[in-house]
């Protein structure tokens, strides 16, 4: 079992955001996203058939919530729990610090 670190290899160039699969077992798995000014394309919402615990360490963002007025603000610490099936978006991300976040998706 090797030890590592979350903000250890963190892409230089991002074209898109990056997801790292860091553990998959069952019906779970953890990812880190790492997003570099990004944002969801136009238009588009997730949906997801998991639901998502998702947690934001480094860097900031804005989540759109499906139904919310605002979008909500997030920064380091700052965590979210989705229902599979809750539309979301992500506005914006820090386009002068990587933003990691750390994902779990759970459920059926």
């Amino acid at each position: 079992m090797d030890l590592t670190n979350l903000f250890r290899d963190l892409p230089e160039s991002l074209p898109e955001e990056g997801f790292q699969t860091l553990v998959e077992s069952g019906n779970v798995r953890i990812e880190r996203i790492v997003s570099a000014g990004h944002a969801s394309p136009p238009g588009y919402w997730y949906d997801q058939p998991q639901s998502e615990f998702v947690v934001l360490l480094q860097g900031s963002a804005q989540l759109q919530i499906e139904g919310e007025d605002q979008p909500r603000v997030l920064e380091p610490g700052d965590f979210v729990n989705l229902p599979a099936h809750q539309k979301h978006r992500v506005e914006s991300t820090d386009p002068h610090v990587k933003t990691v976040w750390l994902a779990f998706h759970y459920g059926s």
